[in-house]
């Protein structure tokens, strides 16, 4: 899997960009919203998402790792695509998405082309509660943003060394908890080891 690309922009369109990587040209489907954040770079680093289908492998960037978790959530939902997920992020910026989301917001969602009633319904009941405890447990500024990709990292490690998803959010729940937040990524990830 390709996690990122850091290269030269050498082509943006708002809805694609190529990014020149040591000679190799990255044809790569962006978001509205990435393409207003790296428009005028011309050094670029993009998280990247490699959907990969029976006859083709597409290439999807983000301007930053949330908006990038974001779509992977997003997709992860029946009956939303990378395409749709890539339109919405288009039409709602993160933010807007997740406070959509999280406030039950159907019209905004509805709003989107192509995200019906059903679809829209089907985005809340599956998101609502992930948005919710990635963005409601976090104190704001800098430490949120910390404490939650801290947070993230620590899932993905657990759960890579076999522990289920839920068992592991609940031990880095009680070992951020008892530490107040304020810890390291190797300890988290140690102590919830203790605690799965």
């Amino acid at each position: 899997m390709i996690a990122y690309l850091h290269g030269r922009l050498v082509h943006k369109d708002p809805t694609h960009v190529i990014v020149e990587v040591n000679g190799i040209g990255y044809h790569v489907h962006i978001s509205l919203h990435t393409f207003s954040e790296i428009k005028q770079e011309e050094s670029i680093r993009l998280s990247t998402y490699l959907h990969v289908r029976e006859d083709a492998q597409i290439l999807y960037g983000f301007s930053s790792p949330s908006e990038k978790s974001l779509f992977q959530q997003l997709i992860s939902v029946n009956g939303v695509g990378p395409n749709t997920a890539l339109v919405v992020l288009s039409y709602l910026p993160p933010d807007e998405l997740r406070g959509a989301i999280i406030r039950e917001d159907l019209g905004a969602l509805q709003a989107v082309k192509g995200i019906g009633s059903k679809t829209a319904q089907r985005l809340i009941l599956e998101l609502k509660d992930k948005l919710k405890k990635d963005s409601g447990t976090e104190e704001s500024g800098n430490l949120g943003q910390k404490y939650n990709t801290v947070r993230h990292e620590a899932l993905s490690a657990l759960m890579t060394l076999g522990i289920s998803k839920a068992a592991a959010e609940k031990s880095l729940d009680t070992v951020l908890k008892e530490s107040g937040n304020k810890i390291s990524l190797e300890e988290l990830v140690r102590l919830a080891l203790k605690n799965a």
